[in-house]
């Protein structure tokens, strides 16, 4: 999961970034317009968290750019304006959902999983490979339907392997699931993730297997 947060506030901004990240997956934090559509440029993201009055324009003119990207993320707009044109607006734009400042995190984070939710019905939500299992909308993986508890890290290379099993997933792709645009990353730094990852799962019994191709990425396959 790779969420995109576009504030310009110097307090709420990493504010916004820490919570999600936190809830739900690796997030990035640009404060302008431009920026954000460079970010969009590099790589795709799940959701993206927009605040409406930027330095150098309203994001809003920015959903149409983002309804066109494919796979589509869900769009949650926040905003000071709660005056029903501007809500209106919004969602006539393209956006998922609206939540007006101030607002409580257990509400960001609430809304922010309802549209990612509803975006995800039409797509395939559980993968399985082998006695391995995960819930994409949950972020949650199962061995034999036994919860598996990772960290942070190693859960965002699982869900990026997941989602293209049976397929290469290519370092960079791997690396931009994992880490964030400020990250500094070593050379070998996913190499080492995905050895503790691969020894958790064997350690847990599962029976699906990480293939490294080398110089290519991995993939993930169910050990036959």
């Amino acid at each position: 999961m790779r969420l995109l947060v576009i504030e310009d506030d110097a307090d709420l901004g990493p504010w916004l970034r820490e919570t999600l990240e936190q809830a739900l997956g690796g997030a990035d934090l640009v404060a302008t317009l431009d920026e954000a559509r460079a970010a969009l440029q590099v790589r795709p993201f799940d959701l993206v968290v927009m605040d409406r009055r930027m330095p150098d324009g309203d994001a809003i003119d920015l959903v149409s750019m983002l309804r066109r990207l494919t796979p589509r993320p869900s769009i949650l707009v926040l905003t000071a304006l709660d005056d029903p044109n501007d809500i209106a607006r919004a969602l006539d734009a393209g956006a998922d959902d609206y939540l007006a400042k101030p607002f409580e995190p257990v509400e960001l984070i609430a809304r922010a999983r309802a549209v990612l939710r509803r975006n995800q019905l039409d797509q395939k939500g559980i993968t399985s490979v082998a006695n391995l299992r995960f819930d994409m909308p949950a972020r949650a993986a199962y061995i034999d339907d036994q919860p598996l508890v990772l960290p942070r890290r190693e859960l965002a290379l699982l869900e990026a392997l997941m989602r293209r099993a049976g397929h290469v997933v290519l370092r960079e792709s791997l690396e931009n699931a994992v880490y964030g645009f400020d990250d500094e990353i070593q050379s070998n730094a996913i190499d080492a993730h995905l050895s503790r990852l691969r020894k958790r799962l064997r350690e847990h019994g599962c029976l699906a297997e990480i293939k490294p191709l080398r110089g290519i990425g991995y993939l993930m396959t169910d050990g036959a």
